[in-house]
């Protein structure tokens, strides 16, 4: 698992990032609308393409990319 696997995955999730513009240290509530629905989505998306489950702690918690990407690096059987 690599983090550019991940942000590729989370830029074709959501519409509004453009491609190429999400990075490790992006603050992701800044780079986009970020809301319940958007959190759902990235928990759906971690659960389908990792075998992870994440929660709304893990994203509260979480400030930039990399701070998501090691909790579900940790998390990884």
């Amino acid at each position: 698992m690599k983090i550019e696997d991940f942000i590729t995955h989370i830029e074709e999730e959501f519409d509004d990032i453009e491609p190429g513009t999400l990075k490790p240290e992006s603050i992701f509530r800044e780079v986009f609308e970020w809301n319940s629905i958007n959190a759902l989505i990235l928990i759906a998306m971690v659960k389908t393409e990792y075998d992870v489950a994440i929660n709304a702690e893990d994203i509260a918690k979480s400030k930039t990319v990399q701070d998501i990407y090691s909790i579900i690096e940790a998390r990884v059987a």
